[in-house]
């Protein structure tokens, strides 16, 4: 179906991150639209003060009349459902049932981006501050990109990022757009880009119930680095995992071996300075805002793609310099001498590991206090010991109950479970009604809240109640 022919889009998961920024794209270009959450939140409540009509019933009168007039208009109204909405939804189930043109996030984007000069980032970790790194880069250097980000950036407050030739043509992207978009390896979703340039910074087993095993996870990654038009960009420890037909350009951190890589890397006054090596040049004193090793290692990823497009030292310099970093990414809610609260979307043992590591590395000597909820049971069970030995760095964990978000429970596979595994004797589990009296009763030095499920709910509650323990 051609996208400039459409005049109207319906969102079966409009709250999502990446759902919620193809709607926004949509209404930028002055379609109708619409859409179906399971709850209300202040990602929706954006959408719905930027004129989205959202509902959070499943029911068929809910949905707009002018999506359903009779005789449907089938040819110009577009439905996009995400996997986490049941095939039994009855909204999903009128669409299909009377021919509406109904297809996955992951297939429009690829349709958005086809014709455009996309910029993909794939992996198992590290997609969102490097995308949104890129997107940063591309802006200082007056290159008005599109981009698509799997979270809200902490410079532009948005996932979506329109260039200004998009919004004022309000027609699909071509050749003379640069996009940037995250390449999704659930479900495959990635195998629906092609894009001109790619970077691949992991490829970790995960999404085990997709894939059923690591072999597998590789095989997709491979796949999509056959789809690559231009240039193909890999972290140097994952080249042997990654059949590819191009020459990959490789990067690192601290392996010379690489095309590009950092050195020299310590901390000063809170913030990392290192050097960058490319092919061409050195970059001395290169300073970076936000911590943990492993965005070092997304920073030079992000350089090596960015060097490939003819970008000068000094823009880029200042763009890692001024870079604010990802919300849920590392994310400081309390910063003072007395008290250090992070809010992090990790929710994959070697997510929780950089992130931890990274608070370790930050605060030595001051005790680091955890608290995580499990993603997904099936994710929980398929890495039990891995989640283990990563909750373990803690001085203090307290687990939540697993989030289950589209899956059933697991026999056997529980938070229980995960705690019986754990080596640490500073450990316990709470529930959700608890938390907060739980965080009151801490001696809190530096709080992390981690997880991919709805913990972020409680992170302005247990802000406020530490805030008024502590006077600050």
């Amino acid at each position: 179906m051609e996208l400039n022919k459409i005049h109207s889009v319906y969102f079966l998961g409009i709250g999502g991150i990446g759902m919620s920024a193809l709607a926004r794209y949509f209404n930028a270009m002055g379609k109708r639209v619409a859409g179906y959450d399971k709850t209300s939140t202040k990602l929706t409540d954006e959408l719905i003060a930027e004129g989205i009509d959202i509902h959070f019933e499943d029911h068929i009168r809910n949905i707009p009349k002018y999506f359903k007039e009779l005789p449907y208009d089938t040819d110009n109204i577009l439905i996009v459902f995400t996997p986490a909405v049941p095939l039994d939804h009855s909204e999903y189930v009128f669409f299909n049932l009377n021919g509406f043109n109904i297809k996955k996030r992951a297939e429009v984007l690829g349709m958005i981006t086809q014709s455009a000069h996309t910029i993909a980032v794939a992996g198992t970790h590290g997609k969102t501050t490097t995308s949104s790194l890129i997107a940063h880069i591309l802006k200082s250097a007056g290159l008005d990109p599109s981009a698509f980000l799997g979270g809200i950036t902490q410079n532009y407050n948005t996932n979506l990022l329109l260039s200004s030739s998009l919004k004022s043509n309000n027609q699909p992207p071509t050749t003379n757009n640069y996009i940037v978009v995250e390449a999704d390896e659930y479900d495959r979703s990635f195998l629906t880009l092609y894009p001109e340039i790619a970077v691949i910074t992991s490829v970790d087993a995960d999404h085990l119930d997709i894939y059923g095993d690591k072999n597998h996870v590789e095989e997709s990654f491979s796949l999509f680095a056959k789809q690559v038009k231009s240039k193909l960009i890999l972290k140097k420890s994952i080249v042997g995992k990654v059949n590819a037909e191009l020459t990959p350009i490789t990067y690192a951190v601290n392996d010379e071996s690489a095309d590009y890589f950092a050195k020299d890397i310590k901390i000063e006054n809170g913030f990392y300075k290192y050097t960058v090596v490319t092919p061409v040049a050195v970059y001395d004193n290169i300073i970076m805002g936000l911590p943990g090793l492993h965005n070092v290692e997304n920073s030079v990823a992000a350089v090596a793609i960015v060097c490939e497009l003819n970008i000068s030292e000094d823009i880029i310099r200042n763009a890692l310099a001024s870079f604010k970093g990802v919300k849920r990414r590392f994310d400081y809610h309390i910063k003072t001498d007395k008290l250090i609260f992070i809010d992090d979307y990790a929710h994959h043992p070697e997510e929780l590991k950089a992130a931890i590591s990274s608070a370790k590395e930050m605060y030595p000597g001051k005790k680091i206090t955890g608290i995580f909820q499990p993603h997904l049971f099936s994710r929980t069970r398929d890495f039990a010991d891995d989640f283990a030995r990563s909750l373990d760095l803690l001085d203090e964990c307290i687990l939540m109950e697993i989030y289950p978000a589209r899956e059933l429970p697991i026999e056997g596979v529980s938070s229980q479970m995960l705690l019986n595994k754990m080596k640490s004797s500073n450990k316990s589990i709470c529930q959700k009604n608890d938390l907060i009296e739980e965080v009151s009763k801490r001696d809190i030095e530096v709080l992390m809240t981690m997880g991919a499920g709805d913990i972020d709910t409680f992170v302005e509650s247990i802000k406020n109640e530490l805030l008024s323990i502590e006077k600050i």
